[in-house]
């Protein structure tokens, strides 16, 4: 199970073609969010087929143990302050804070787990091409701390399935963070369009100072 502490460091990134040979498995490198961007492979995105059943997500977490699905597990490990976690991993209590509108949450049931880069956008950008298992690993991913995250359901459906060319948090002071996560969760070598391109682009060249570090998923 992931550590909440983790939270605030920078995100991950899938290892770039042009330095896949030279890295190690599952070394992590950093990078300026610029340089980041300016690696993403660009291609066009389609849509057909998509069904959000083509990603089995909360299964069964990453400790087999604890009894607890994914989104639950996630829950657990984002929590400002820890809840109680009772039988069959029911969670009572606890606080969070949702990054995306800076508002603080007191009931789990007031949170939905987002994916960084939606299932509809990671099908577009090349997961139609994978197998139903690494579909799967990528709609459970707890390998990066960015991939998931506890916001507010409001602000979650209001992202929807929405790259950045269409929606961005409205807190304008995470717009960095939101960038580096964004581009962080492309370790699984997602393909961006040219409209979703250039908003991270331009959301890197406002954020000088950002970095990304980047780990290859398996």
């Amino acid at each position: 199970m992931r550590t909440a502490v983790l939270r605030g460091l920078p995100a991950a990134l899938l290892t770039v073609l042009s330095l896949a040979t030279a890295t190690p498995a599952h070394a992590s490198e950093t990078v300026p969010l610029t340089e980041a961007v300016a690696s993403l492979p660009l291609a066009t995105e389609s849509r057909d087929g998509y069904t959000r059943e083509a990603f089995k997500h909360w299964t069964g977490g990453d400790d087999p143990a604890d009894g607890c699905t994914t989104r639950s597990e996630v829950l657990i490990a984002e929590a400002v302050e820890a809840p109680t976690v009772g039988p069959r991993c029911r969670i009572t209590g606890g606080t969070w804070w949702s990054y995306y509108d800076q508002m603080t949450v007191t009931s789990a049931s007031g949170l939905d787990i987002d994916h960084m880069v939606p299932l509809a956008e990671a099908w577009d950008s090349g997961a139609s091409a994978w197998t139903a298992q690494r579909r799967e690993a990528y709609a459970n991913d707890q390998g990066q701390e960015a991939s998931l995250v506890a916001v507010t359901a409001r602000s979650n459906r209001s992202n929807a399935d929405q790259d950045p060319a269409q929606w961005m948090p409205p807190a304008t002071d995470v717009l960095c963070r939101y960038a580096a996560e964004w581009t962080a969760t492309l370790r699984w070598n997602l393909t961006t369009d040219d409209t979703e391109y250039a908003a991270l682009n331009d959301l890197a060249a406002a954020c000088p100072d950002q970095t990304v570090t980047y780990t290859p998923a398996p």
